[in-house]
C-alpha cells in the first residue's frame, strides 16, 4: 500500500511537464456522507492547523503547489502544472495552471503563492510548521523581523513564481505539497485576520459551508473546481461531540458513514468477530509514532539520567495489548519502514530495577512528583494510566491530565505548559515520507518555539547541523549515505533520551456499506485519515 520516495536533483537543469492526472476511476458519484468526531476541530487555516483531524479537512479546502496520487506517497502536482530546477538544485520556477479561482470566484495568481509563503514564515501567524519552509532564502531576516517577505520568493509574471533556496533541500518538493504551502485568499485573511481558520478561502475540492461550534461542520463541493471528475461527493457533514462508541454504533445502525476516531479498542473484537462488520473495516500501516515527550527545559527531566530511566520504566508490550496488538513496540523516533530506520538498534529494554538505580544516581532515590498530559478520547486515558502505572513503580508519581486534545496540543506548545505528553492520537503520522520529517518540526530546535510540535524543547545545535547536512544530500546516488546519516542522528537522539518512542501502529477504521473507493483513501499513508475528495457513496 505505501510507496517510498526518494526525492533528489539531478546535477543538470531538470524541466518536468506535467498533464493532469484524471482522478480514480468511479461509477458513482454525487451524494453526501456523515463523520463523525468526538472533540471540534481548533482551526481550517492552513498555516496553522496541524493535527491528523484538520489535516484532511483542511487538505480538501485548500491545494498547494504539489500533491499526492490519491491513497499513496507519490508526489504529482499540484496548482503546479510544471517546473523547472537549477542545474544547482536550488532554484524552482513553477508554472501554475489555468483556470484555478478561489471559493469567491477570484482567479489564482502567483501572487497568492508569495503572499501565502511569506505568511506561514511572519512570526506574527505563530505557524508550527514555519520551519518546514527554513531552506527559502531571507527566511532567517523573516523570522528574526529584519525582513517582512522572503527574499527567495519571486512574482515573475501572474502565472509564474520562482522560489530560491539558501540551500539544496531534498524534501523541497514535498514541502511543497504541505498544508503549510497551501495557498490561500488574501482579502479573506484580511477580512477575518485571527479568524481566518474559521472562515477559509482556498481553491480546494469543497468550501465550508457552515461551522457550529461544537455542533458540527458541514462541506458542500466546489462546482468549479480544477481537477476534472473531482470531487465526487456533493456534502460533508462532520458531527462534533460523538463519544467513538456512540459513532460505532450509529455506523452499524447506518446513521453515520465514517466514525473519525477509529473502532474503539473496547468493540475491536466484536467488530472483527462479525463477517458483516469486519468486511467495511479498513486497515493500513502508517508512518506512524506513539511516544512519551518529556520536557527538557524542566526539572527534573532537564536531567538526561531521569530521562532514561523513564525510558527503561515503560512495559510497551503491555500498551500495545491495550490496543488489542494493533501496533509493534518502538524503540526510536523512526517508523520500521523509514529510511534511515537502524536495524540493529536495541533502544532501553523495559527494566524497573535498573530504572529506579539510575533515578538514585541523578539524586531521586524517592522519585518525585509530575503531570502527564493525555487526549480524552478511548483509548488514551487507558494508556496513560497504564504509563502512570509504570512510572508508580519506580517512584514517580504522575498525575493525569486527560484533556480534549486542542488543550493538550496548546499545552505541549507552551514552554512551561506540560512535563510529559502520551502523543497518542496526536502522536506522528510522517507529513511526507522522509526521515527529516520526523526531526524538523518534532525534535529540532526549530520545532522548539511557542506553538510548535516539539514538546520536549529539545534543542541540539549539533545534530540541527548534521540534520542540515542530511537535507542537502539531494543526489540519489547519496540515498544510503543521507539515510546512514540520519540514523545516526536519532541514535544520538535516544542517548540524549527527550521522548519514550512506544509504538508504531496500524490505523484501522470503519466505513458503512454504502462507501465506494479504494481502501487506501481510507488509510492515507501520509498524514490524513482520510482523503475526501475521491470517496463515493452508491
Amino acid at each position: 500500500m505505501k510507496t517510498l520516495l526518494k526525492i533528489g536533483v539531478a546535477a543538470s537543469a531538470l524541466m518536468i511537464a506535467f498533464t493532469a492526472v484524471p482522478a480514480l476511476a468511479q461509477d458513482a458519484s454525487g451524494g453526501e456522507i456523515v463523520v463523525t468526531y468526538k472533540d471540534d476541530v481548533a482551526t481550517l487555516d492552513p498555516a496553522i492547523g496541524y493535527d491528523w483531524q484538520n489535516f484532511a479537512m483542511i487538505k480538501s479546502l485548500f491545494d498547494g503547489l504539489m500533491d499526492y496520487e490519491p491513497g499513496t506517497a507519490t508526489l504529482r502536482p499540484g496548482l503546479a502544472e510544471s517546473y523547472t530546477i537549477s542545474d544547482d538544485g536550488k532554484v524552482f520556477t513553477f508554472k501554475l495552471r489555468d483556470g484555478v479561482t478561489f471559493h469567491n470566484g477570484r482567479a489564482m495568481t502567483a501572487e497568492d503563492v508569495k503572499y501565502s509563503l511569506d505568511r506561514v514564515t511572519n512570526p506574527k501567524t505563530q505557524s508550527p510548521g514555519a520551519g518546514f519552509l527554513g531552506s527559502i532564502a531571507g527566511y532567517d531576516k523573516v523570522l528574526s523581523g529584519e525582513a517582512s517577505e522572503l527574499s527567495g520568493v519571486k512574482v515573475v509574471d501572474p502565472k509564474t513564481v520562482e522560489i530560491t533556496l539558501s540551500r539544496p533541500d531534498a524534501t523541497f518538493l514535498q514541502v511543497m505539497a504541505l498544508n503549510f504551502s497551501y495557498v490561500v485568499a488574501r482579502e479573506a485573511v484580511e477580512e477575518f485576520g485571527a479568524d481566518f481558520g474559521r472562515h477559509p478561502m482556498g481553491t480546494g475540492a469543497f468550501k465550508l459551508a457552515e461551522w457550529t461550534l461544537g455542533q458540527r461542520l458541514v462541506f458542500e463541493k466546489n462546482a468549479d473546481y480544477w481537477r476534472e471528475a473531482t470531487p465526487k461527493l456533493d456534502k460533508i457533514t462532520f458531527e462534533i461531540g460523538q463519544e467513538p462508541v456512540v459513532s460505532l454504533l450509529r455506523v452499524q445502525n447506518g446513521e453515520v458513514d465514517v466514525p473519525g476516531d477509529g473502532i474503539p479498542p473496547a468493540k475491536f473484537r466484536e467488530v472483527m468477530d462479525n463477517p458483516e462488520e469486519a468486511k467495511e473495516v479498513v486497515s493500513g500501516v502508517q508512518l506512524q509514532t506513539g511516544y512519551i515527550t518529556m520536557n527538557t527545559t524542566m526539572a527534573p527531566f532537564d536531567n538526561v539520567k531521569v530521562r532514561q530511566a523513564i525510558n527503561m520504566a515503560i512495559n510497551k508490550d503491555r500498551i500495545v495489548q491495550i490496543i488489542n496488538g494493533r501496533a509493534t513496540p518502538a524503540n526510536q523516533p523512526l517508523p520500521p519502514t523509514m529510511p534511515g530506520y537502524v536495524k540493529d538498534f536495541k533502544g532501553y529494554a523495559y527494566d524497573p530495577a535498573a530504572a529506579k538505580a539510575l533515578l538514585a544516581e541523578a539524586g531521586f532515590t524517592d522519585g518525585f512528583e509530575t503531570e502527564l498530559f493525555a487526549s480524552n478520547t478511548d483509548p488514551q486515558p487507558r494508556i496513560a494510566q497504564a504509563i502512570q502505572q509504570d512510572l508508580a513503580a519506580i517512584g514517580v508519581k504522575a498525575s493525569i491530565q486527560a484533556l480534549a486534545q486542542a488543550n493538550v496540543i496548546a499545552a505541549g506548545g507552551s514552554k512551561e505548559g506540560a512535563p510529559m505528553i502520551w502523543s497518542g492520537g496526536m502522536g506522528w503520522i510522517a507529513d511526507f515520507p522522509d526521515p527529516s520529517n520526523f526531526y524538523g518540526p518534532i525534535l529540532g530546535c526549530a520545532g522548539a518555539v511557542e506553538g510548535g510540535w516539539n514538546w520536549s524543547w529539545y534543542c541540539n545545535k549539533d545534530l540541527d547541523a548534521k540534520a542540515t547536512e542530511a537535507d542537502a544530500m539531494v543526489d540519489p546516488a547519496k540515498a544510503e549515505e543521507r539515510a546512514k546519516l540520519w540514523g545516526e542522528i536519532y541514535t544520538a537522539i535516544m542517548a540524549d533520551a527527550p521522548w519514550v518512542p512506544v509504538f508504531n501502529e496500524k490505523r484501522y477504521t470503519m466505513k458503512s456499506a454504502r462507501m465506494g473507493g479504494d481502501d487506501a483513501l481510507y488509510v492515507d499513508p501520509i498524514n490524513t485519515p482520510m482523503n475526501y475528495r475521491y470517496v463515493t457513496v452508491e
